[in-house]
């Protein structure tokens, strides 16, 4: 996994960054902001990930884009421009067309999001954040979002240890391939209760839940994440008065209409596109720093 200089800031400042972002791509449906928030987020998936991302772009997002943009109008007929009549008799309309878009690329871009989160917001920092006010749901929530990574890693390894002894789960007749698969998932749910066991001894030899126990973090908050808190936190209250305000007002029904230039918009824009690139912006001036001090040695 590459290096994320993003990523080694406090972890209250990766939840506001990712409350911010998530919140945003949700309810900010301008193209500009749109496209804004798919770039930046596919950038910081693609440098996190690397060609896993790139895959998964195109294998699975790229047609959920597709699926989504062309199931809306056939269900949404609203809008003044109507290009043809589908075989039902219901309208197509260009607004139905535009608005399915960028449905389409908000749905893709909070996923991108998400995954970047998923890399980002590990186990220890969530706890660490939230411990000490919700230790039973923090747990909880902590448990399950290493469950589906740890599975699927856990169970590749249980079937390519199969497939060496000729049980592989994709070859043979049906009946081989029902018994073999019905092997691996046996081993698996096996795994899985020990695993479960494990940690509960795990837990309960180290004292966790006892009144005063303490817990051991390596985090410490220090000016720089204090200055980036502040950066995320003026770049936001930017992005929210421009939208009390109107800057970036846009409408896909009954005709499409919205505000693209003026000086407030585009100062909002860029607080937006600043926003969002954050993570990028510390990463280039981290690589700066060390190929500096290369050239120094």
């Amino acid at each position: 996994m590459v290096r994320d200089a993003f990523a080694s800031f406090h972890p209250l400042v990766s939840l506001l960054y990712f409350a911010a972002m998530i919140g945003f791509s949700m309810f900010f449906m301008h193209p500009i902001c749109l496209a804004i928030s798919l770039v930046c987020a596919s950038a910081y998936s693609i440098y996190l990930n690397g060609k896993k991302a790139v895959r998964v772009g195109l294998k699975f997002l790229l047609p959920m884009v597709v699926f989504t943009a062309l199931l809306n109008p056939m269900f949404n007929h609203q809008g003044v421009t109507i290009l043809a009549y589908l075989p039902n008799g219901n309208p197509l309309t260009l607004e139905s067309i535009l608005y399915g878009i960028a449905a389409a690329v908000m749905l893709v871009t909070v996923i991108a999001w998400f995954s970047c989160w998923n890399a980002v917001m590990t186990s220890d920092k969530f706890i660490y954040l939230f411990g000490r006010v919700i230790p039973a749901l923090s747990l909880i929530l902590s448990i399950t979002l290493r469950l589906v990574p740890r599975f699927r890693a856990q169970i590749k390894i249980i079937s390519n240890a199969q497939k060496c002894i000729g049980r592989d789960a994709n070859s043979g007749n049906l009946f081989r391939k029902v018994r073999h698969g019905a092997r691996i998932i046996s081993i698996m749910v096996t795994w899985a209760l020990e695993n479960v066991v494990e940690t509960a001894d795990s837990m309960n030899g180290r004292g966790y839940g006892l009144p005063g126990r303490t817990a051991f973090s390596i985090f410490r908050f220090e000016r720089r994440d204090g200055c980036v808190i502040a950066c995320i936190l003026a770049c936001a209250a930017v992005v929210i008065v421009g939208a009390i305000t109107g800057a970036y007002h846009f409408r896909y029904f009954p005709s499409v209409m919205g505000r693209w230039t003026g000086g407030h918009t585009v100062a909002v824009f860029a607080a937006y596109f600043t926003l969002g690139a954050l993570p990028i912006i510390a990463n280039l001036k981290e690589d700066l720093i060390w190929k500096r001090i290369e050239s120094k040695t």
